[in-house]
């Protein structure tokens, strides 16, 4: 789920449509946008302290084939929680987790990772390394 919420949905629609075609669901309750408080922590292990609010889409939808799928995406795309719902659940049926891995999590997974690597290539490139040398009298 962490690769379909930080995924394009356009990525995410290719790759349903190449896993399974045209995928019927029905929505088990209508797709809704609201808040929820972020928290955070000093440190990482700090008194929480509310941060403050972020947008997120919900959606739940049933596969034809009985599969329920849930998801939340940040921001405001109904079409993208939807898509990322109907992921969850076409990967929950045996017969289809095979085709949504090698269709739509591992292109996500590999753009994901280039990304990251990339990011990681510019961030190198600018590290600077401090040495201190060791004067006479301080040894």
């Amino acid at each position: 789920m962490a690769a379909l919420a930080r995924a394009p949905i356009q990525q995410i629609a290719d790759g349903l449509q190449a896993a399974t075609g045209t995928l019927d669901c029905v929505e088990l309750r209508p797709v809704e946008t609201g808040l929820v408080m972020v928290r955070g922590r000093i440190g990482g292990d700090g008194q929480p302290f509310n941060v403050g609010e972020a947008t997120v889409t919900r959606a739940a939808v049933r596969i034809a084939s009985g599969e329920v799928g849930v998801a939340y995406v940040l921001g405001r795309d109904r079409d993208k929680a939807r898509l990322a719902a109907m992921c969850d659940a076409a990967w929950q049926n045996k017969a289809q987790r095979a085709a949504i891995e090698q269709h739509v999590l591992a292109p996500i997974r590999a753009r994901q990772d280039d990304e990251d690597a990339r990011k990681r290539a510019q961030t190198a490139a600018t590290r600077v390394d401090f040495f201190t040398l060791v004067r006479g009298e301080d040894a």
